[in-house]
């Protein structure tokens, strides 16, 4: 495998919560992470899902253990909208807790984010859209995923639907970092075969998307490949068999190592266009990512031949006898072979798309033109349409 080059002259910055706890029973340890942050209150920000489901009765013991009063804000809703967002800062800030606790998928974890910066900083958090926008520090916070996907509990990122505009805004601040991020793989053999599938994806794409990205750095280079590799090689078992720790632990690992890799490295045209797809089709943010990833690919291939020949060979493709252009042929055979094992189908028009959608999936994306700006082949509106078209 070719060895990414760097220009000597580019500064390359890494970015991550100030530690990281990986392992089977880690969730364990959150009462005594609390601790060590000088809480006294927390609130725990999840959603009913994730208390139906029992895995926040432990945190809630584990914080008791150690005299730590708790509250529970478990209104959390997919894809949250920024009221929700407020509501719950509304609750930190009125109730007086001093650490906030997120457990769940990515959703939860962006909304303790958000409660955890506006329960500092004055207004709402639309006011905060951008990069480095928001001016103060938030109250200590411990970030427990549930899912192997996102990889929000290692991000400086936290993403939210405005539903007046009806799409997705994000804010980017070091003051979103995680002081703790708790990472339990047994915390996710609870997920269902198509949530597992959707949210494995999803790493999949962070992790191949920061890898071409222009912006790569060796940091994320050294993350991201690592994470293909295991997101490749342990989500068709950890989809068959929820119980599989082996799969589990790697694809916890791998998810968290994808988090890491585009907080430095960033993301691309995949999110741009799954974002329209997904608010109108109502699809997961994984499962829209994961449908568009190999088209974007085929797009893409001309702009990174030899990085995506590399996640060909990340994938278990055996390229050595191959050109820079076979293998990545190879790989987006791969990537739909990957859908159907997972039972994802792959065209667009499963979920409802016809033709006539086009246009305004296009329109869509083209308002998400700041991801363009990292992805490895500069894109038209008519090479966005094109891509919707092939997928269809």
């Amino acid at each position: 495998m070719e060895k990414s080059i760097f220009p000597m002259t580019k500064v390359n910055t890494f970015l991550s919560p100030n530690k990281i706890i990986l392992g089977t029973g880690a969730v364990n340890q959150v009462g005594e992470e609390a601790r060590k942050l000088g809480a006294e209150k927390a609130l725990i920000v999840t959603d009913e899902g994730v208390v139906k489901a029992g895995l926040v009765q432990g945190v809630e013991d584990s914080l008791r253990a150690q005299k730590i009063d708790v509250g529970i804000f478990d209104k959390v809703e997919a894809e949250p909208p920024a009221r929700i967002v407020d509501e719950c800062a509304q609750v930190a800030r009125d109730k007086g807790y001093d650490i906030i606790i997120g457990i769940g998928g990515g959703s939860s974890l962006d909304v303790a984010k958000g409660a955890s910066i506006l329960a500092t900083n004055k207004g709402k958090v639309l006011d905060y859209i951008g990069i480095d926008m928001v001016p103060h520090r938030g109250l200590p916070k411990i970030l427990i995923p549930t899912t192997a996907g996102t990889g929000s509990e290692v991000t400086r990122v936290l993403v939210f639907t405005d539903e007046v505009d009806k799409i997705k805004k994000s804010v980017y601040s070091t003051f979103v970092l995680a002081d703790v991020a708790i990472v339990d793989p047994l915390l996710t053999i609870s997920m269902p075969p198509v949530v597992t599938a959707d949210t494995g994806m999803d790493a999949l794409v962070h992790a191949i998307e920061s890898y071409v990205s222009v912006n790569a750095t060796p940091f994320s280079d050294i993350l991201a490949i690592e994470a293909i590799h295991l997101i490749a090689e342990n989500l068709p078992a950890a989809y068959a068999k929820a119980n599989n720790m082996e799969a589990r632990f790697n694809m916890a690992l791998g998810a968290t190592l994808a988090g890491m890799a585009f907080t430095s490295g960033g993301l691309g045209v995949v999110h741009a266009l799954s974002n329209p797809l997904g608010m109108k089709y109502h699809l997961t943010h994984g499962r829209s990512n994961a449908v568009m990833l190999p088209y974007v690919v085929e797009c893409n291939k001309i702009g990174s031949l030899n990085k995506y020949a590399c996640i060909a060979q990340a994938m278990g493709e055996n390229i050595e006898q191959l050109s820079a252009y076979e293998a990545v042929e190879r790989l987006v055979n791969s990537l739909l072979r990957l859908l159907e094992l997972l039972g994802i189908p792959s065209k667009i028009s499963a979920y409802g798309v016809t033709n006539e959608d086009i246009p305004g999936l296009t329109a869509g994306a083209m308002k998400l033109t700041r991801l363009f700006e990292w992805n490895p082949r500069d894109l038209t509106e008519e090479d966005v349409k094109n891509i919707y078209i092939s997928a269809l």
